[in-house]
């Protein structure tokens, strides 16, 4: 049995090691998320989930690590910075209508089996250090509510955007927990929020998709209808994604607080593809095989290659009328998906082209 001091010791112990193994930082908490419940339960309500049946099909354990992972006393949260060192700057690419935007976590290989194999070791070295423990991964994979395990462990507060904000490194980071059935004592929460009457991030959402602060309507917000949409892209907001094919990061892109932000030391989250600086054309281009092969290991794989052309579709249909633009889309007029044809059809109507 660990005594109080040993338990000390060894917090200090696995934020060092989670500092070696590349993540920002960690910190320790609890598993009360009593505050949390009840907004859990309004957004749902309202619908703002959208298509994403997963948030809803756990209920409440979202929101109760111990009922999700029996025996869990504390939980580990990290983060790490995504931001990559040499990338065309985000603002160009939005501003150049015929290149395509993708977000910038995006770029590189899937932080899901980054983050997954860090924490994993993490949990090994733990293990190897104090004996068998209870404990599981999580990184964004499951129902766990890891913005606000982060709040409560002090890792920053939650930003008008519902992203988590920290002082020193701003959002551009990605988060995971290691639930553990140890009594690890607890780090402080931030006392106060430091959004003040700041209203940036709900003022340059393309679609007004953060209906309030604190507030996503998933079913209007661009990284929902480019990623997890599956079917056709709402005509109402087709416009609004601009060149954005992949997610957005308008939110983030305007928040004073990402002036703090620092690039990742992490070379798998460098830029993979030239996906920072390339022309929707191009992309339009890719075969599926050329999908499969050059996206393996990227978090894009998962949309397919069918809904990657029903975003480029829409991004092209919002470009500028040049030949490149109109040739690109005309060679997928008959595209044998009809997912792919309404979209495509649709960008040639913009460009006043008719099939």
């Amino acid at each position: 049995m660990h005594t109080e001091l040993d338990l000390v010791e060894l917090a200090d112990t696995v934020k060092r090691w989670a500092q070696e193994l590349g993540f920002a930082r960690a910190a320790i908490s609890g598993t009360d998320l009593a505050h949390a419940e009840q907004g859990l339960l309004d957004w749902l309500a309202a619908g703002y989930h959208g298509e994403m049946d997963y948030m809803a099909r756990h209920g409440l354990k979202r929101a109760r690590p111990a009922e999700l992972v029996p025996g869990t006393r504390s939980v580990i949260s990290v983060f790490m910075p995504y931001q990559p060192p040499q990338g065309a700057p985000a603002d160009a690419v939005l501003a150049d209508g015929e290149r395509a935007y993708l977000s910038r976590y995006a770029l590189g290989r899937d932080y899901h089996k980054v983050l997954r194999n860090r924490l994993q070791q993490l949990a090994n070295r733990l293990g190897a250090l104090i004996g068998p423990f209870g404990h599981r991964v999580f990184v964004d994979s499951a129902p766990v509510l890891e913005v606000a395990l982060a709040v409560n462990a002090g890792q920053g507060w939650r930003g008008k955007h519902t992203l988590l904000l920290n002082r020193d490194y701003g959002s551009y980071f990605f988060l995971g927990e290691l639930f553990t059935d140890l009594a690890l004592p607890l780090d402080e929460p931030e006392p106060l929020e430091h959004c003040g009457r700041c209203t940036r991030c709900l003022d340059a959402c393309p679609t007004q998709a953060i209906v309030a602060p604190y507030q996503v309507d998933a079913r209007r917000c661009i990284s929902y209808l480019t990623i997890e949409l599956q079917g056709s892209i709402p005509v109402e907001f087709r416009r609004m994604l601009g060149n954005r094919v992949y997610g957005c990061d308008d939110c983030q892109l305007v928040c004073p607080w990402n002036r703090f932000a620092v690039t990742t030391a992490e070379s798998d989250f460098h830029v993979r593809n030239g996906l920072d600086d390339v022309t929707l054309a191009e992309l339009f281009a890719w075969s599926e095989s050329d999908f499969l092969s050059r996206l393996a290991g990227s978090p894009i794989y998962r949309i397919g290659h069918e809904r990657w052309l029903r975003n480029l579709a829409v991004g092209l249909g919002n470009a500028p009328s040049t030949p490149a633009v109109i040739a690109a889309l005309q060679s997928r007029a008959a595209d044998p998906s009809e997912l792919v044809r309404e979209h495509v059809l649709w960008a040639l109507e913009q460009h006043g082209v008719m099939v």
